[in-house]
């Protein structure tokens, strides 16, 4: 059968044959009637490669420039992560669980294992995760396993895309959560420490958090520790290329979304997940790990080293039911790490809070805004604002600008990145002065 051909009619009769079903129909019977879709389906005629690219381009919808963030951030991407990528020692490669035919594969996670290991700080990475909010699910089912407690705190302000994915976690794992509320967009330091009364297994903390500040959680890392309980810390990855490592700050498990090394937005997802820890806690580690030994020829290859999911140990016995990770995307961002170099995410970081600084300052000097809190924050800020924010973004977008995200009705997180010029910025701005009087 041919690639990309659907069967035929005489394939579909025999197979229906052979279940003793009449009609295709007769396999949707437990579907109700009333949400199937009765009209025909809005498929092209048959076009050809130049005619269908045309199509795309005259109906791929308005592009915006973006001051949004949270979470999901534009970033520089340099042209060589699509060209290394698609090369076939990487493409093409098999499972790494037969390493005499996968070695692209299982050199690359080995280069992403020690690349965040560096950011991090942390002694051990495995080979990446779906993204961010599976991953902190994970780290936080590893502190429940190795304190056979559980319950958990959320000291900070977590995206509240993580914080609903844990949430579900911790329902379905019989974990109790207690989610502390933020003061002034920072931990309630005394709400923590009165929480820390009842026995827990681990404190998370989102470094920079929610509304884009930076706390240093060091002097609560010892606290915690007494108790006998984990630290686990949720970062983007690009700021760590400037700000303490969690492994400085006392971190036992760190992880996060590692969108912001050079992977697209991509509407949303599939994004890349990563999870360090040190080597005392490496045998609770969910997925797997890759390592490095000889051949019996003397020559360095690739393999698994440790992998402890019920794919391959008992279930009951396994540390996650998480059959896979983000490979391909893993590559790119490994890539992105690699061009760019130490230096050259250094000077990413510092040109992103430059630009939001003075994204923030001209925002600001129209009159409709002022910094919501007055603690230090990198390349995101909450601002507090005079006028609707949704009407804003509305009105914005009719001029091709996606601004920032709105928290509440009259609060927004702006984001500005290296991707920006102060004319681009300028030009915010006056669009913003344009509209002001219809905000009200």
């Amino acid at each position: 059968m041919f690639k990309y051909l659907p069967l035929t009619e005489a394939d579909q009769q025999s197979m229906l044959k052979v279940i003793r079903v009449q009609k295709m129909d007769d396999l949707l019977h437990d579907i109700p009637a009333s949400i199937r879709l009765k009209k025909p389906y809005q498929i092209l005629p048959r076009l050809s490669e130049s005619q269908l690219r045309k199509h795309l381009k005259t109906n791929q919808g308005q592009v915006l420039q973006s001051y949004r963030g949270y979470g999901v951030y534009e970033h520089e991407r340099p042209a060589i992560i699509d060209a290394i990528s698609s090369r076939q020692e990487f493409l093409t490669s098999y499972t790494p669980y037969q390493p005499e035919v996968a070695q692209g594969t299982l050199q690359y996670i080995f280069e992403w294992q020690s690349m965040i290991t560096q950011l991090t700080g942390m002694d051990v990475s495995n080979a990446s995760m779906y993204d961010g909010p599976t991953a902190l699910s994970e780290a936080m089912m590893m502190a429940v396993s190795v304190t056979s407690i559980k319950r958990i705190i959320v000291a900070s302000a977590l995206l509240p895309q993580a914080e609903e994915v844990i949430k579900t976690y911790a329902r379905h794992r019989g974990v109790s959560l207690t989610i502390l509320k933020p003061k002034d967009g920072l931990i309630d330091q005394t709400q923590l420490m009165k929480e820390m009364e009842t026995p827990f297994a681990g404190v998370i903390f989102s470094y920079p958090n929610r509304f884009g500040l930076i706390e240093y959680f060091d002097r609560l890392s010892p606290l915690i520790k007494a108790k006998k309980a984990l630290v686990i810390s949720y970062n983007d990855p690009f700021a760590l290329a400037r700000l303490k490592t969690p492994r400085e700050l006392g971190a036992d498990i760190v992880c996060g979304e590692a969108q912001s090394l050079g992977l697209n937005p991509n509407f949303g997802g599939p994004y890349l997940g990563y999870l360090t820890t040190l080597n005392e806690w490496v045998r609770k580690m969910p997925g797997r790990i890759c390592g490095y030994t000889k051949d019996n020829r003397g020559q360095r290859g690739f393999v698994l080293t440790l992998q402890t999911r019920e794919q391959h140990i008992r279930r009951e016995k396994a540390n996650s039911n998480i059959c896979s990770n983000q490979s391909l995307l893993a590559l790119q961002a490994t890539i992105y790490m690699s061009a760019l170099g130490k230096k050259g995410l250094v000077q990413a970081f510092d040109q992103a809070c430059l630009v939001t600084r003075y994204l923030v300052d001209r925002l600001i000097q129209t009159g409709l805004f002022t910094q919501t809190y007055k603690a230090s924050y990198a390349y995101e800020c909450t601002l507090t604002t005079k006028v609707d924010v949704k009407k804003l973004e509305k009105a914005l977008v009719q001029k091709g600008i996606l601004f920032g995200f709105p928290i509440e009705q009259n609060q927004v997180v702006v984001y500005g990145s290296e991707t920006k010029t102060k004319e681009d910025i300028d030009n915010l701005v006056q669009a913003i002065k344009e509209v002001q009087h219809d905000l009200h």
